[in-house]
């Protein structure tokens, strides 16, 4: 239930604010607007003001919106208002009017993060799990509990590092961008800061999902590899293990922390049921060698290894927040930097350098609104920044049926000096339309692929 309110209050936001854009540009423009909807279809709520020239309305599918404007091309238009329709407006009106949606989207995004920033959030501080041996992070020298101080480009000025996201957020970029990456950091308290070069040039980075964290090593924070609750009838229930016991070793190979202890549990029953294992744990200050029969089952269609226990102490934390204007500033970097990273990834999957699988549908938009909604406020305000910024650049981009699409209208009749004939714009909306529904099926079968595994 959470899920579902989530996402038609996520959408419903971002709808009126795009629509609102258009609106509210329109009426400063002298434009006089009809109808401003929430949805299409049959209308469900309507109301006007006593005056005024727009009727609100709430409709049943509420899948988008619409602002209609008075126009000589959609109905005959009265000589005394003909100064009001959208048609007769100069071209730089038009364009402000049609852009103003897109940019209302995306200066919503700047206030949303701008907000996060205010209200701060509680992350997982800069310390690097285990990396995968095969992974840049430990290929760079990094074993694994190392606090990353700052973070930058070889031949730039380095920036403090915040939170693990943070550098989450920052290698990631690069990669996309094939830029390699320069790391300081601590080993461990106390000692003296280390110089790291992250290789990710050599990346093939096709995907910015986890599958790519997990190339770069950077899939989970430093956490101890503590065993926490059993479950019952499991094999951790089953053994001599304790909760609170820290593993130190499996058979004789080291465990850095829990993200590699969970690690080293799965690999164990990839190809058959685990052999019995020998776990060294510290117990009450003391080592102890506990012997562990390990379980398979199951996960996605592979096969694992399983315990059955919680694994992992919670991480370190720390409270990421900033002052009015730092927020702000930030507010409008992080929503060009996400615009930016947006269309990168789009021309990548138009030129086959990304995976289509990139694009989501509504169903993952709706189950990732539910799941920050759960988390907090301040997740649930960063995830509709993100679905904002998505929105603006979505309707940005020049197919026809989109804002987009009109702004290239204009820009070929501010070149030409006149519009496009009515023939080739028909031709184009069909274009348009056929592209648009492309995507929404590569979205759906992306989404359903995503729920069946």
């Amino acid at each position: 239930m959470l899920t579902v309110v989530a996402f038609v209050v996520a959408l419903a936001i971002l709808i009126a604010v795009h629509e609102y854009g258009h609106y509210r540009v329109a009426v400063a423009c002298g434009v006089k607007v009809l109808r401003f909807s929430l949805g299409f279809g049959r209308p469900l709520l309507r109301w006007k003001k006593k005056g005024a020239d727009t009727e609100f309305v709430i409709s049943a599918i509420p899948l988008g919106g619409y602002v209609r404007m008075l126009d000589e091309r959609e109905a005959p238009v009265a000589a005394e208002e003909r100064h009001l329709a959208f048609n007769v407006q100069p071209l730089r009106a038009r364009a402000a009017i049609v852009a103003a949606g897109p940019l209302a989207n995306l200066l919503l995004a700047v206030l949303l993060y701008a907000c996060v920033n205010w209200v701060g959030v509680r992350e997982p501080a800069a310390i690097v799990g285990t990396p995968p041996a095969a992974s840049l992070l430990a290929q760079s020298g990094m074993q694994g509990g190392e606090e990353i101080v700052s973070m930058g480009f070889p031949d730039a000025e380095p920036e403090a590092v915040r939170s693990l996201d943070d550098l989450r957020w920052f290698v990631a970029q690069a990669a996309l961008s094939g830029k390699d990456v320069a790391l300081s950091a601590r080993p461990g308290a106390g000692a003296a800061e280390r110089s790291y070069r992250l290789a990710l040039s050599s990346l093939d980075a096709r995907e910015a999902d986890v599958k790519l964290l997990e190339k770069i090593g950077l899939t989970h924070p430093w956490t101890d590899a503590v065993l926490g609750d059993f479950e019952a009838g499991s094999a951790a229930a089953q053994s001599a293990l304790r909760k609170g016991d820290k593993v130190l070793s499996i058979d004789g190979a080291r465990v850095g922390d829990g993200g590699e202890l969970r690690r080293m549990i799965r690999a164990s029953g990839e190809q058959a049921v685990p052999a019995m294992q020998d776990w060294l744990v510290s117990r009450n200050g003391a080592q102890v060698h506990v012997p562990v029969q390990l379980t398979q089952s199951e996960d996605g269609g592979n096969k694992i290894g399983r315990l059955g226990a919680y694994i992992g102490a919670p991480p370190a934390m720390v409270d990421v927040r900033y002052g009015p204007w730092e927020g702000l500033s930030r507010g409008v970097q992080k929503t060009w930097e996400v615009s930016a990273l947006t269309v990168k990834m789009m021309a990548k999957m138009v030129i086959g350098q990304a995976s289509l699988q990139n694009i989501s549908g509504p169903l993952t938009i709706a189950e990732y609104a539910g799941k920050s909604a759960e988390i907090g406020l301040t997740q649930y305000l960063a995830f509709l920044a993100l679905i904002s910024v998505s929105l603006g650049v979505l309707n940005l981009l020049p197919l026809p049926v989109l804002d987009g699409g009109h702004l290239m209208y204009y820009l070929w009749e501010a070149v030409t000096g006149k519009p496009p004939t009515l023939q080739w714009m028909e031709r184009l909306q069909k274009g348009g339309i056929a592209v648009l529904l492309l995507m929404m099926c590569i979205a759906f079968f992306n989404d359903l692929s995503r729920l069946l595994g």
